[in-house]
């Protein structure tokens, strides 16, 4: 049950939207729960992984190696270029850039086994690419913004330390002693994750309802546009680099696939409410894509 409940989170993350968006009084106090809600996910992501996990990096370096090369190259270069391309606001272009530069997010490990694609490879690319975005993200941001807004690049480094790194390494932990126990309850874990990220997109798509509609289509078409080519240059040029059919799936997969959570999280504490929504909104459309790309290439196999 709770898996069917889980895989139709695209639903539920709009239908809540809809709600948010017409009666935003609901969560617009709730603000304050943003934070502990991420952690919360974080949490969950890291009870699911096992010290054995990060082993696999030293079996495929070099592919991981291609596809977080490939993330944090291609996806805050395209944000910045897409959002200059559809003229968008310093604010939205400032959002753009956060989820650009964050790590691959945890929807993206449901894709690649949607679309048949390597699981523990995703897992692998998302683990790496969520601890060095303790690093990157925030000094990825100070070269694509910090000359239009000023940006706090060490105090966000120790924000995603606080918000990422802990949460993850405590489940981990817990998981290492109570590995039967957890790992029984894994659908369990992903439901709870669901929940808490429906509830942020909510949250910021009712703090910025006034602002919503004026924004809503040309920032769309951006977030459109910033997905597909995460998506598509991930698989050419991985294909191009002569690698399998499933390895291109699961690194495209990777790239176009960001933790849309974090950007909003980054942005509420950093920077303004306005520039949270991309993100919210890129959590929404990056799971239909998904989706839709993963339903394509299961039936192609």
């Amino acid at each position: 049950m709770l898996k069917k409940i889980s895989a139709l989170f695209p639903l539920w993350a709009i239908i809540f939207s809809i709600i948010c968006y017409l009666q935003p009084s609901l969560v617009v106090d709730l603000k304050g729960w943003i934070i502990p809600l991420l952690i919360l996910i974080m949490f969950c992501m890291g009870i699911t992984l096992k010290v054995e996990d990060f082993k696999r990096v030293l079996k495929k370096p070099k592919i991981i190696a291609l596809a977080v090369s490939l993330q944090f190259l291609i996806m805050p270069l395209a944000a910045f270029i897409v959002s200059k391309s559809f003229n968008l606001s310093t604010e939205l272009l400032v959002g753009m850039v956060l989820i650009g530069a964050v790590s691959g997010g945890t929807a993206s490990n449901v894709i690649a086994y949607l679309a048949k694609a390597d699981v523990a490879l995703s897992i692998t690319m998302t683990i790496v690419s969520t601890l060095l975005s303790i690093l990157i993200t925030p000094y990825l941001t100070l070269i694509f913004v910090g000359q239009t807004v000023p940006v706090p690049a060490f105090n966000m480094l120790l924000s995603i330390l606080k918000i990422v790194f802990v949460p993850v390494v405590i489940g981990i932990v817990l998981n290492h002693f109570f590995h039967k126990f957890i790992e029984k309850r894994h659908d369990f874990f992903a439901f709870l994750s669901i929940i808490a990220i429906v509830f942020i997109i909510g949250i910021i798509i009712g703090i910025n309802q006034s602002k919503i509609s004026s924004l809503a289509l040309s920032l769309m078409l951006a977030i459109m546009f910033h997905n597909i080519i995460g998506l598509t240059l991930g698989y050419y040029i991985t294909k191009f680099m002569g690698y399998d059919k499933k390895s291109c799936k699961t690194v495209a997969i990777e790239v176009g696939m960001q933790n849309s959570g974090l950007a909003v999280v980054l942005a509420m504490k950093y920077f303004t409410p306005l520039s949270a929504l991309p993100g919210a909104i890129f959590s929404i459309w990056h799971n239909i894509s998904g989706s839709i790309i993963a339903g394509y290439w299961a039936k192609k196999e």
